[in-house]
C-alpha cells in the first residue's frame, strides 16, 4: 500500500501515480487512456484496451 496526498492542479485535485504503479499495471501515461469508476466509495482506474476505444 502506498499512501498519497491529494494536491491541487489548477481549478481540479490529482493524485500522482507512481511509475512502479504504472509498470503493474501496463500503462504508457503517454499513449494509454485510463477509465475512472466509483464504486463502494472507490475509485478504480481501469487501462482501456484498444479494441475499447
Amino acid at each position: 500500500m502506498i499512501v498519497k496526498n491529494i494536491t491541487k492542479f489548477g481549478n481540479s485535485w490529482g493524485i500522482i501515480i507512481p511509475p512502479a504503479i504504472l509498470k503493474l499495471l501496463s500503462i504508457n501515461p503517454v499513449t494509454d487512456q485510463v477509465i475512472l469508476d466509483v464504486q463502494d466509495n472507490e475509485i478504480r482506474i481501469k487501462k482501456i484496451k484498444k479494441d475499447e476505444k
